[in-house]
């Protein structure tokens, strides 16, 4: 299976399918509460398109620089943007609107949380401690000597740093809009480790084993699986936190905060 043929199967067709679902919920006036909808949500997922290629870029040069994995040269198009293909930067960008329109069509369903929003800083500050104690752990691990580590803790050492403003402005905001958090993030995360499975098996790409724990899930190197885990964390936090009503209050009392102090 060529890279391009993976993204038409998994990622293109799943997109123009939700696609003409927002089109037939926009035609039958289904709306989402509590969130910023229409233009909001297209301008989030292009923001966060946007970041995706250039915060992904330079990791994913590195792990295909360093040999952590590698593609088969047969089944891609052999246009290369320093060391990575075309299509991977293509997939930065397709998974990034796969994951956006499924928040999308999940608030569009799911009812607003029940209980009123309840600020909670003691919250923010403890998911943010532990983000930034994970992130210290695999810095260490990925600048020490444990090559079996390579692939996870560069991983966890490119993501968390990103993490972690998200949870300091808003875990509290993140929490309150769990259902919806939680239904974004997981089922995709687990949609696209299944079918990054199919790819490994079909060669579209290879992890280096030499690079990698040797743990796996299902066949899946648990390195792969945290990838999609963590950045549909990234998208699905980033997604919320901007079009959530109680962020727009929050930026707002920031913002009266800042002219405060002029």
């Amino acid at each position: 299976m060529t890279y391009f043929g993976f993204l038409w199967r998994f990622l293109i067709i799943p997109i123009l399918i939700f696609l003409v679902l927002t089109l037939l919920d926009q035609r039958a006036g289904r709306k989402i509460k509590g969130l910023k909808g229409g233009a909001g949500v297209w301008f989030a997922i292009g923001l966060h398109v946007l970041v995706a290629v250039l915060y992904t870029t330079p990791w994913d040069n590195y792990l295909v620089a360093s040999g952590v994995w590698y593609y088969n040269p047969a089944l891609v198009t052999g246009i290369v943007i320093g060391w990575v293909p075309i299509e991977e930067y293509t997939f930065f960008v397709l998974e990034t609107i796969l994951s956006g329109l499924w928040w999308w069509f999940l608030a569009r369903r799911l009812s607003p949380p029940a209980q009123m929003f309840k600020p909670n800083l003691q919250l923010r500050i403890g998911a943010a401690g532990i983000v930034f104690i994970a992130w210290l752990i695999f810095t260490a691990a990925f600048f020490s000597d444990w090559k079996p580590g390579t692939y996870l803790s560069i991983t966890l050492f490119w993501a968390l740093p990103a993490i972690l403003p998200q949870m300091l402005f808003g875990a509290d905001i993140l929490w309150h809009h769990r259902k919806l958090v939680s239904w974004a993030i997981l089922p995709m995360a687990l949609y696209l480790s299944a079918m990054d499975l199919i790819a490994i098996t079909s060669g579209t790409w290879t992890i280096n084993p030499a690079q990698s724990t040797g743990i796996f899930i299902g066949g899946l190197p648990v390195e792969e699986a945290v990838f999609f885990l963590i950045t549909n964390l990234l998208i699905g936090f980033g997604i919320t936190l901007l079009l959530a009503d109680e962020s727009q209050a929050r930026l707002a009392a920031l913002r009266g905060w800042l002219k405060s102090r002029k």
